[in-house]
């Protein structure tokens, strides 16, 4: 059993899907050279004219990518970092979102756009947003934002088998800082499903991205202290699964949502919205959201990064108050 990064986890299941299907191609900017984070590495050479260079223009990227995909094609889009995905928003939104619909599901858009975001990297306000809300708001575009190697692998190949478009939101943060036991191919995964990851009694904490790995260390710091939490991984932010958000919401009647995006119309306010809506009878205490500031901004500065961004240590203290309502 090999311990695998998540960016090795994503150029593996590139390298597999380019090997079992010649429909599939990757572009996006400086993929031919492996891509600003290498996930592309190696790729060229193994797959000539499969791995294209574009230029810097995230419109065009999109563009091509949903003309290919209505031709026959599996491409699978880079936009370099998720900051810049907004110049592509009106092919996403416009475009790619409606086709299957308009077409009354006559037609199907296969195509995958993968991007990476977050922050904690110190990359300023121009390489650190939060961009997933703007997404998941889009009926037609599944969002998809794993937290471990083995779901970034199963979730992708899910991605790429999908017959209508999906945003694959890998956090930069996690590339190689987490690892992971994988063995064998990736697991029969199905996009909108969430995952408990782990199981107390006390309160149920929601999260995504690296925003779980911090979630799953303050509850490891919290049982010290008596207090025992649920943790799930949404996994798919677009569906919600919403079956198991209200199955871990009722287990323990109070709720904790951590999101690394801003508070306000971030999908934190979605899933309390889902909770209130199905299951308020059920709740010990009112929901409680960490996120980030309402400042438009992320800033540059180590200590204001940190201040701005949730971490562990915010996480633990919002919950030792939920746990006390």
């Amino acid at each position: 059993m090999a311990e695998v990064s998540v960016l090795e986890a994503v150029r593996e299941t590139l390298d597999e899907a380019l090997a079992s299907d010649d429909r599939v191609f990757l572009l996006g900017q400086d993929l031919e050279a492996g891509g600003v984070f290498r996930a592309t590495d190696g790729l060229s050479g193994k797959y000539p004219g499969r791995v294209l260079d574009t230029p810097l223009a995230e419109s065009s990227i999109v563009g091509i990518t949903i003309g290919a995909a209505h031709y026959g094609q599996r491409p699978i889009a880079e936009i370099q970092f998720a900051d810049f995905i907004h110049a592509g928003f009106d092919q996403l939104c416009s475009e790619a979102s409606r086709w299957s619909w308009r077409t009354r599901g006559e037609q199907y858009l296969p195509m995958v756009v993968r991007t990476p975001w977050g922050g904690g990297v110190h990359g300023g306000q121009h390489h650190s947003q939060s961009i997933e809300a703007y997404y998941a708001h889009m009926p037609g575009i599944k969002v998809v934002a794993p937290s471990f190697p083995a779901d970034y692998r199963s979730l992708l190949k899910a991605a790429i088998a999908d017959p209508n478009p999906v945003l694959f939101l890998e956090h930069k943060r996690t590339y190689r800082l987490i690892r992971q036991e994988v063995e064998g191919a990736p697991a029969e995964e199905r996009i909108g499903r969430s995952r408990i990851t782990r199981r107390g009694d006390d309160l149920t904490v929601f999260a995504y991205g690296m925003m779980l790995h911090e979630s799953l260390a303050a509850a490891e710091e919290l049982a010290g202290d008596g207090i025992e939490c649920t943790v799930v991984d949404l996994l798919t932010l677009n569906p919600l699964d919403t079956e198991t958000i209200l199955e871990a919401a009722r287990a323990t009647g109070k709720v904790l949502i951590v999101h690394e995006d801003t508070l306000t119309g971030g999908l934190g306010g979605e899933i309390a919205g889902i909770i209130a809506e199905h299951a308020f009878e059920d709740l010990d205490a009112p929901i409680r959201r960490v996120a980030a500031p309402d400042i438009p901004p992320m800033p540059f500065h180590e200590a204001m990064e940190s201040a701005f961004m949730p971490d562990k240590v915010k996480i633990a203290a919002a919950a030792r108050d939920l746990a006390a309502y």
